[in-house]
């Protein structure tokens, strides 16, 4: 006869745990907000400082880069403010999602609500940014026009696909992190390191079809870093550019595996987080 698994510990518990966050929206949302008020209170701009500071970084770069590969700023610059729009969400959802349940001790511990809750609150806060960043954007399309179509709209369920995405990483590696609290600088490392792996200061399509074969090798390797495909499936649209098939695929491939991967975890793991934080 087979055992019972202990409370807590089923799939079933792991689902209704993200049900219940889900259907707390008013409160996640109403901290999500909480935190950008908080964190820039008393601050003119407020906000805004992110997409100002986003926005002198991704110009410097793209000023640089411009004339180190020798592409025109018009082409690298557009490039180069949409990888960085993107890789912001991107970067924030695995840095803050990798101690998100260490930074919410008290919450945990004293407040009675899904583990979920504070996933969802951080995805809505990096959700709040982007929409921020977004503003860096449409300035762009004032001062470097671009062939956009009607297939700008495949940057909607793409961004979704990012959030899903930035959701699970939250969850699973928060929840190892919590208790190996040693991963978290190693964390930090490999997001530092992802971001010169990926092409977001420079173009891949450029490197590939450089005609120096060695270089044009090198530059395919490119494919294998997960980074690459989260990245073209928003900028590819929002620039006017062609989309890929092997993008998308690429991307709903590991989101499906994530989530099967993280549902286990949340499985076996979700009881003990409050122990461990």
């Amino acid at each position: 006869m087979a055992l019972a698994q202990p409370a807590g510990r089923t799939l079933a518990a792991a689902v209704a745990d993200l049900r219940r966050g889900w259907e707390q929206r008013s409160l996640w949302g109403h901290l999500g907000w909480q935190d950008i008020r908080q964190r820039y209170r008393r601050s003119v701009l407020g906000p805004i400082w992110i997409t100002i500071s986003m926005a002198v970084t991704a110009v410097a770069l793209g000023i640089l880069y411009s004339g180190l590969f020798d592409v025109e700023l018009s082409r690298l610059l557009p490039h180069v403010l949409v990888g960085f729009v993107v890789w912001n969400f991107i970067s924030g959802c695995i840095s803050e999602g990798s101690e998100v349940f260490i930074a919410n001790e008290g919450l945990i511990k004293h407040l009675p609500a899904p583990l979920s809750v504070h996933v969802y609150r951080l995805v809505w806060r990096q959700t709040l940014f982007f929409a921020h960043n977004l503003l860096v954007y449409l300035v762009m399309l004032l001062v470097f026009p671009q062939p956009l179509s009607w297939t700008v709209v495949a940057a909607v369920p793409a961004f979704v696909l990012l959030a899903l995405n930035g959701a699970w990483v939250a969850l699973a590696v928060g929840i190892i992190t919590t208790r190996f609290r040693d991963i978290l600088p190693i964390t930090q490392s490999i997001v530092q390191l992802a971001f010169f792996l990926t092409p977001i200061v420079w173009i891949y399509d450029e490197l590939v079809n450089s005609p120096n074969p060695a270089i044009a090798e090198r530059a395919r390797l490119a494919e294998f870093n997960p980074f690459l495909h989260y990245i073209e499936i928003i900028r590819r649209p929002l620039l006017g550019q062609d989309q890929y098939l092997r993008h998308w695929v690429v991307v709903l491939v590991i989101t499906v595996v994530g989530w099967v991967l993280t549902m286990v975890v949340l499985r076996r793991y979700r009881s003990r987080v409050s122990y461990w934080v």
